[in-house]
C-alpha cells in the first residue's frame, strides 16, 4: 500500500498526474480553493494508492509526495 500527500496550497491544477494515475483515484477538489485560487487534486481512495509515483514524477510542480 502507499500513500500519497499533496501540498495543496501550491497545486495549480493542472491534472497531469490525474492522467498517469493507474487506479483513477485522483481528482480536482473542487470543494476547496487554494490561496493561489486554484482547485487542488485530492485522492479520492488512499486505500487503493500502490505507491507506484507516477503522479509525482509527472507533477512539473513537485507538490506530491509518495510513500510505500
Amino acid at each position: 500500500m502507499g500513500k500519497v500527500k499533496f501540498k495543496e496550497d501550491a497545486c495549480k491544477g493542472c491534472r497531469l498526474c490525474m492522467s498517469v494515475c493507474p487506479k483513477k483515484i485522483l481528482k480536482i477538489d473542487e470543494t476547496k480553493v487554494n490561496p493561489k485560487g486554484y482547485h487542488p487534486v485530492t485522492c479520492t481512495d488512499l486505500n487503493q494508492c500502490t505507491g507506484c509515483t507516477f503522479c509525482a514524477v509527472m507533477c512539473p510542480d513537485l507538490i506530491i509526495e509518495v510513500y510505500r
